[in-house]
């Protein structure tokens, strides 16, 4: 007599074959992962800036990217897209694949903008991940040569006769630039008119020709406009002197105390980017700005690197949301 199969026994079988199948081909996928961080990066990287060119997070990008393309043996190529305070080119990166093969140069613009602008399609810390810092260096308030205030303490009394006639430039809402204004305007007692431009390089033309009166500007790209005579300084926003400007008082010591203001540049990857990435991308930059000629170069235009993990840069983001959060709530600042 012919007995029956045993259909539980052999779907037992069949159940373990697949199991085995599946464990095989799962094996050399997750033993590969540490040997593709290994391998990376294997073609070119984008380094999104989303701001204009010229200014410090174009220049800077520029400087580390060349250092990376010969660290790393592949390309990292600089590309600008500014628009909308950095809303645009941060926007195309967080829609990017989290491979590590798109990057953002970013600055205090973006933790700023995450209390001054409510309603953008991304979330800083959601949608990205710190990799590491670049630089910091400050601000100086520079007026055009028309404007007839010689020291920081006439350009109050200047700006106080005049509410609301005098404008001063920014590269868009909660760039440094703007910031800065703001905050001197809260702390001056001063009524001056925002002018947005789309990058920094505009807001630099519009100031030295004449088309604002007055502008904050990073150290690094604006002191040889300074030197130029092509526009007076009379402030610069750190808590002491800069060694490029010496002859130029801080704001805090030549009529508004308390005053501190800087712009810093970091990396971030989007969300989801392998952490042996992160950490390789992060071991090379921090290696890459701390080399003796890039810190002596920086030294001399006033940037200081920003030195730090990946976990520290994160610590460091968090913070700088929450005090510029405070700032907007208290001075009242909005987005124009």
């Amino acid at each position: 007599m012919t007995l029956p199969p045993r259909p539980v026994a052999s779907a037992a079988r069949a159940a373990m074959r697949a199991s085995i199948v599946v464990a095989a081909l799962a094996l050399p996928m997750s033993s590969s992962l540490p040997c593709l961080a290994q391998d990376y990066p294997t073609r070119p990287v984008k380094i999104i800036v989303p701001f204009g060119a010229g200014g410090p997070a174009d220049v800077y990008s520029r400087v580390l990217a060349q250092h990376l393309s010969e660290a790393l043996k592949e390309p990292f190529v600089v590309e600008d897209r500014p628009g909308a305070g950095s809303i645009i080119g941060t926007d195309a990166v967080a829609k990017s694949p989290p491979d590590g093969y798109t990057l953002l140069a970013m600055s205090n613009t973006h933790t700023t903008n995450e209390s001054l602008i409510a309603h953008k399609p991304f979330q800083l810390m959601r949608d990205f991940v710190p990799v590491a810092g670049i630089n910091y260096s400050d601000l100086v308030m520079v007026v055009h040569p028309s404007v007839p205030a010689k020291d920081l303490k006439e350009f109050i009394a200047y700006a106080k006769a005049r509410p609301g006639e005098l404008n001063y430039g920014s590269s868009g809402a909660g760039t440094p630039y703007h910031m800065a204004a703001e905050l001197f305007k809260a702390m001056s007692g001063t009524n001056l008119v925002h002018v947005p431009h789309k990058a920094s390089g505009e807001m630099r033309n519009s100031v030295i020709g004449g088309h604002v009166q007055m502008a904050f500007d990073a150290i690094t790209t604006m002191a040889p406009n300074v030197k130029a005579g092509q526009v007076r300084a009379l402030g610069t926003s750190a808590a002491k002197r800069s060694s490029v400007l010496p002859d130029v008082p801080t704001i805090a010591e030549a009529g508004v105390p308390g005053y501190e203001s800087t712009i810093w540049l970091g990396i971030m990857a989007p969300a989801g980017t392998p952490k042996a990435i992160v950490d390789k991308l992060n071991a090379e930059i921090n290696k890459a700005i701390t080399r003796v000629d890039v810190k002596e170069a920086w030294d001399k235009q006033g940037a200081v690197p920003l030195v730090m993990s990946p976990a520290e840069f994160e610590k460091y983001l968090r913070a700088d949301i929450e005090k510029w959060a405070h700032v907007v709530q208290v001075s009242g600042i909005k987005a124009d």
